[in-house]
């Protein structure tokens, strides 16, 4: 059964070879946010012929073509997700997790900013990077 994330390359004309739909589904199945050492290794999980550098002109090949996106949050690595619905991310600079979320208010002021300094924002990226707070028990 094709992926969203598959049908999306179908639309924009990418040639899938069986590595290529491999590499497609891993990254259409991701719920975290993999570099590209992860995706070689979940890829080679499910056909051990997979090379890292099939990866890595894959992963660009879909970059380009705006099916996915490089995501950047300071750890040195690229990490990866399905291009699709804007939505931002908190990081946990002690465990590395990824949280993505999205907040209606926060969207509405970063319009007005924009139009406050006399722009039409058109597009636009935020990380927000964090500790976990303790558990209050009191």
């Amino acid at each position: 059964m094709p992926t969203a994330l598959m049908e999306k390359c179908h639309k924009k004309g990418i040639r899938m070879t069986s590595q290529r739909q491999v590499i497609v589904g891993v990254i259409g199945d991701s719920e975290d946010h993999p570099d590209v050492d992860e995706l070689y290794r979940r890829a080679v999980d499910e056909d051990s012929t997979i090379s890292i550098a099939t990866v890595y002109r894959t992963v660009k090949l879909l970059e380009e073509a705006g099916v996915i996106e490089r995501l950047e949050f300071g750890d040195g690595r690229a990490r990866y997700e399905e291009a699709g619905e804007h939505h931002e991310h908190l990081v946990d600079v002690e465990t590395g997790e990824v949280i993505e979320f999205y907040h209606a208010e926060l969207e509405a002021l970063k319009e007005q900013i924009a139009k406050e300094m006399g722009y039409e924002l058109v597009d636009h990226r935020l990380e927000l990077f964090g500790r976990k707070l303790p558990d209050n028990k009191s």
